[in-house]
């Protein structure tokens, strides 16, 4: 498996920033540049997500790429790759239920970033040791982002609970949805059914410019960069950019900036040799979020998480600086201790591959 620091890097840089959006303090004390778009719109934290399916499109073209050209048997790979998919959606349904068990008012839910992974990365594995030829993915990609885009403007658009996404989720997720309303019936859910669909394409497209950077194509990262933000742009006119609903828009818009952000890292770090910060973090990835999930899970099942916020955090300096700030250096102190923890565990020689 060839490896990049540069990906490492970038993995856990993406990784850091994903724990520091997710564990704020208080919810209804949060700065905006931390938050989610409402709804329409892409601020910060919206290519989080993103970048990290992006990251994996790349590693999978960097882990398998050879053992394709070396003209070997496949089938034990894609073995391989299944039985991975496999263990990252199972971790995610553990870490849902720990979370049911140990937070009070916490439904389950079946879908989430882990099952997206899990789930994309199978496909996007698959398809990527079936039909290597990029002609046939970028036909790929374009026919999952064109097809997606008619299906939503061809029925309800990007309304909220009317569009597809939302029925679809309604009618195959109800109560295991992320959000679901016991008088309506409706569900939806960011990492639903439906949108799994256009979040596949943005995997392969890091296969893409992970077989750019093997082939050392470093300008068409950067033409591909601009180009994917141009085309968002335009078409983000017509279907505005989306998270939740993961539109054709929004992933042509984050992966451009995805494209770029891989372009710079790659220039710096393995052909300058600048530092790698973040490494450790990214051989870690999926450790560190399911280690820093049952941290909070731990918090609250043994009632500490309110004192400690309350007592460390929001009496010394929600009425000193701002309420924002206290929810801010929670998430800031918790996401500190999670990588301090991931990098000793890496400086030990610890890893654990899911």
């Amino acid at each position: 498996m060839t490896r990049l620091s540069s990906i490492d890097a970038l993995r856990g840089i993406t990784v850091a920033a994903m724990l520091l959006v997710n564990n704020a303090g208080n919810w209804n004390h949060v700065y905006r540049w931390l938050e989610h778009a409402e709804w329409n719109g892409c601020n910060p934290p919206d290519f989080i997500f993103p970048f990290f399916l992006l990251i994996v499109g790349v590693s999978i073209s960097l882990a398998y790429s050879t053992e394709i050209t070396a003209g070997n048997d496949l089938n034990p790979v894609r073995m391989a790759v299944i039985k991975r998919g496999l263990r990252i959606i199972f971790l995610g349904l553990l870490l849902h239920l720990m979370a049911c068990g140990a937070i009070e008012g916490r439904a389950f839910r079946l879908m989430g970033v882990l099952q997206r992974i899990g789930l994309c990365f199978t496909l996007a594995g698959l398809i990527h040791l079936t039909w290597r030829s990029a002609r046939v993915q970028w036909t790929l990609i374009a026919a999952i982002l064109l097809g997606y885009w008619l299906l939503l403007v061809k029925t309800a658009g990007t309304a909220p609970n009317l569009n597809l996404a939302d029925r679809i989720d309604t009618l195959l997720l109800g109560k295991l949805a992320y959000e679901y309303d016991p008088l309506t019936y409706l569900a939806h859910d960011p990492e639903g059914v439906l949108t799994t669909l256009p979040s596949l394409a943005t995997v392969l497209l890091g296969i893409r410019a992970g077989e750019w950077l093997r082939n050392e194509q470093s300008a068409s990262l950067e033409i591909g960069g601009f180009g994917c933000i141009f085309l968002g742009g335009i078409l983000a006119h017509y279907l505005p950019l989306n998270k939740q609903l993961w539109t054709s828009s929004f992933v042509l818009w984050t992966t451009g900036v995805g494209f770029l952000s891989i372009s710079v890292m790659h220039y710096f770090i393995d052909q300058r040799g600048w530092p790698a910060f973040g490494r450790s973090l990214g051989i870690n990835a999926i450790t560190a979020y399911a280690g820093s999930w049952a941290g909070v899970c731990l918090l609250h099942a043994t009632h500490t998480f309110q004192p400690v916020y309350h007592y460390l955090f929001e009496l010394p300096f929600a009425a000193t600086i701002s309420p924002e700030f206290a929810s801010f250096l929670f998430s800031a102190t918790f996401t500190a201790a999670v990588v301090t923890a991931i990098k000793i565990m890496t400086v030990r020689g610890y890893r654990i591959v899911i």
